[in-house]
């Protein structure tokens, strides 16, 4: 009789343990919802972009967002992968779903206003509608503290990776969209997305204040050798040294930390001399 209690009790806790969803996050952006919402213990894998929380590079990584290949994902034996829109080749994700696996892309608007759908999403995939609807509440106080008045300082965003040469953050970039979010001004205009930097362009833009990816900061040897880069050194922000090192994801994945990561920055505009 007791064995066959001990069977009975056993049974659904084996069924769930079954269908759990074994899930792959494809983009920093995604990693950090899902840990926010307390469903990680589902993540059998993500990406090269997924650095955040530090306990996400325990996952095994599945390859850089933008290169992705079908057989490395289909390993893993995902049931679910949570995609960010930058997920890359399309192709890669039709043949997971030829393989049975659902794929949920997630919206990639440059916009505050996207960070709520996210949670969402991502809450109602991993059956955490409870928690999305508080970490929701959690962001939506977090947006709408953020300054709103226009301040007038000038930004210069550049992005630098080994071997690339430096570039200039036009309009139609995440980090456009941030900088006027924090309400500053992007001293790059007249173009769109990312242009190499010219050192007539950066003189003739004057910024206030250079922000650079940590990452790129360190590529390029420290803080001495941005102050080399070209016209820099003939601007505002080169004669005061002013520049904001930031995690580039917290403030171009438009995610949890977005929010935080635009009030540093702006805390840093309203500081500048």
């Amino acid at each position: 009789m007791k064995k066959w209690l001990a069977l009975i009790v056993a049974l659904p806790l084996s069924a769930f343990a079954a269908t759990a969803d074994k899930i792959v996050a494809l983009g920093g952006d995604v990693t950090e919802i899902v840990y926010a919402l307390g469903a990680q213990s589902s993540l059998v894998a993500r990406d090269s972009t997924s650095q955040w929380p530090p306990e996400a590079t325990a996952l095994p990584d599945v390859g850089y967002l933008r290169q992705l290949n079908a057989e490395g994902l289909l390993a893993m034996r995902p049931t679910l992968v949570l995609a960010s829109s930058q997920a890359q080749p399309s192709l890669v994700l039709k043949q997971l779903e030829q393989s049975k696996v659902q794929v949920i892309t997630l919206p990639g608007r440059n916009d505050l206003s996207v960070i709520d759908e996210k949670v969402q999403i991502i809450a109602k995939a991993t059956h955490r509608v409870a928690q999305g609807e508080a970490l929701r509440k959690t962001l939506h106080q977090e947006i709408t503290a953020l300054p709103t008045a226009p301040l007038n300082k000038r930004v210069l965003f550049i992005l630098n990776h080994g071997g690339m040469s430096a570039m200039a953050a036009g309009q139609q970039t995440g980090a456009d969209a941030a900088i006027r979010a924090a309400g500053l001004q992007n001293a790059m205009q007249g173009f769109s997305r990312y242009q190499p930097l010219s050192q007539e362009g950066v003189i003739a833009s004057q910024p206030d204040l250079v922000v650079i990816p940590q990452e790129g900061l360190a590529a390029l040897g420290g803080e001495e050798n941005l102050w080399k880069l070209p016209g820099l050194a003939q601007t505002p922000a080169g004669r005061h040294k002013q520049v904001l090192a930031v995690d580039d994801m917290a403030l171009l994945g438009f995610s949890v930390r977005t929010p935080q990561a635009i009030q540093q920055l702006r805390n840093k505009a309203e500081s500048l001399p």
